[in-house]
Order: structure tokens, then sequence, then C-alpha cells
């Protein structure tokens, strides 16, 4: 069995209006709080490879948001919204100080919800290939567009993620990993292995299908509200890293230049031949490039 514990994080839950499973990867006693928020269908797995190289200088930790990984729905909402709420939660009654956030797609448009709307609890924002709206006149990928548009269509999406679960657990893994990943083939074994066994887990919890939808359809609804996405984006005051794959077949590169043309003031780097979780296919140059900000901007002490 492979775990979270293979590489080196330590499980947790908490009572955030229901059971919050997080993970704790450590890090030097006074360094600073850095706090990791997967994307849609993701988990506390999409860090394992980044979270102990910051660990080296930060106090590392990956929560899982309602729906996802550990984090099973009981009834709560899982929308972009929900999520945001309890990212809040998270970061006021678990972490307790002010963090720097790092997230990646669907985390990072949560992430940067967060940081406009509840400021005193972020002292830094980290957007890895986060979904952004899309740039008019750029083309979607076509098996992500599909995709999409069978998630948003009610009884489609259901059934289309049925029958996605019919399919052996490492066929799952697999498959996900060539819609997000430039090239699949660095990803390490084990981590493989974690995917499979979390895949196993989670198959014993139900509404999970229902929850994820939701999730989806509300990504698909903040990412369509340009106006309101914008005014958010104006509204962060802290230090801003944005980077991105210039290969992400789900949120189109031009997406993050158009973001970058937009707030001059925020850090832009574009990794060549890289996916949409360069955490997981660049995690050494993610590592580098984030210490080096947080040095740059003076992040890398504790607030307490």
């Amino acid at each position: 069995m492979t775990t979270v514990a293979n590489f080196g994080g330590t499980s947790h839950h908490a009572d955030l209006g229901g059971p919050v499973h997080w993970v704790d990867f450590g890090g030097p006693e006074d360094g600073p709080r850095v706090v990791l928020v997967h994307g849609l269908g993701g988990s506390h797995l999409n860090w394992v490879l980044l979270a102990p190289l910051l660990a080296r200088r930060a106090r590392v930790t990956a929560v899982d948001l309602a729906g996802h990984g550990l984090t099973h729905p009981e009834g709560r909402q899982t929308t972009v919204q929900a999520n945001t709420r309890l990212l809040g939660r998270f970061l006021r009654e678990v972490v307790r100080e002010p963090a720097v956030l790092v997230g990646n797609s669907m985390g990072g448009l949560i992430s940067l919800f967060q940081t406009a709307h509840d400021p005193e609890q972020v002292k830094g924002l980290v957007l890895v290939d986060p979904a952004l709206p899309m740039v008019l006149g750029t083309r979607p990928d076509p098996a992500v567009l599909a995709t999409f548009f069978l998630y948003s269509v009610p009884g489609l999406g259901e059934r289309f993620l049925a029958r996605s679960r019919t399919a052996p657990a490492r066929a799952q893994v697999d498959r996900l990993l060539k819609l997000v990943c430039a090239d699949p083939s660095g990803i390490p074994e084990e981590l493989k292995l974690a995917s499979e066994h979390l895949i196993g887990e989670r198959a014993k919890v139900e509404g999970l299908d229902k929850a994820f939808l939701e999730a989806a359809r509300s990504v698909v609804s903040a990412l369509s509200k340009r106006g309101a996405y914008h005014a958010a984006m104006a509204k962060v005051r802290v230090p801003v890293f944005l980077m991105s794959g210039d290969r992400d077949r789900l949120v189109n590169v031009a997406s993050a230049r158009a973001a970058a043309r937009r707030f001059p003031h925020w850090r832009y780097d574009e990794l060549a031949n890289v996916g949409h979780v360069p955490q997981l296919e660049v995690p050494e140059v993610v590592s580098e490039r984030v210490l080096e900000w947080m040095d740059a901007n003076r992040l890398t002490t504790s607030a307490s």
C-alpha cells in the first residue's frame, strides 16, 4: 500500500463543518507557512513531489477540498464558493497564521478568491496553471471541450463519470496523467501506486460523482463571469507569482499571458514543454523558483 506517508506526509483530519483531510509535510519550526490547494478532481497527492522540496525551508501543509481526496462530501456543497469558505476556515482554525497559498487549476481560482476576499489570512499567492477565463479567439483543446460539455449536461455527466469508473484504477490514473502532463513518462511509479490506492479508498464513498459535477459546473460558471473574476484579481494586494506550462491542455497558456499583461507587477514564469501540473512534471524547478520568489518578497520568515 502506497500512500502520502511514502512521501513524508502525515495525514490529519479537522472538523470544519465536517471532517476535512489535510497533510502535514513538516518543515523548520521557524519557517513560513505554505498551504497547497489542489485542482478539480485532484487531492493532496498532487503535491507530494513538490511539498518535500518546499519543506526544506517552509512549514508545508496540503488540504483536500470538499468532495476531493479524503475529504468526503457528507452533504456539503462543493462549489468554488463553498470550498473558498472551507479554505478560509482551514487557514483560520488549523494554520492559524497568514500563509503563502499555492494553488493549482481550480485550487488557484479558489486561492485567488480567498486572497481577494479575506486578505488577512494570506501573505503571498502562487498560481500554478490556475483556472482562468479563456482568451477570445483561442481554441480549447477538443478533448477538454468535449469532456466539460459532458459534465455540464444533466444526466450525461453522471453517465460519463460512471462509465469512466469501470476502468481499472491504473487505467484511470494513466488517462488523467496523459491529459494533464506534457510528458507523463516522468511521473514516478510510487505516485501512480498511491493514486491507485486513493481511487480504491474513494470507491467506498457515496456521492462523489455528484460532488465532482457540482464542482466542475461551478468552475465553468466562475470562469464565465469575466468581470467578477477580473475584479477579484484586482483586489489582491499581496505578492503574486503566476506560472504556466506552455503545453497546458486544460488552461491555454494564452490565458496566463493575458493575466500577466493585465497585472504586470505580478511575477510571471512560463515553463517550456510543461503541461497543467508543473508541480508534478518539474517539481525541482517549481520549488527553486517559488522559494526564490519568497526570498525576494521577504516571505521566508514565519509570521508567528
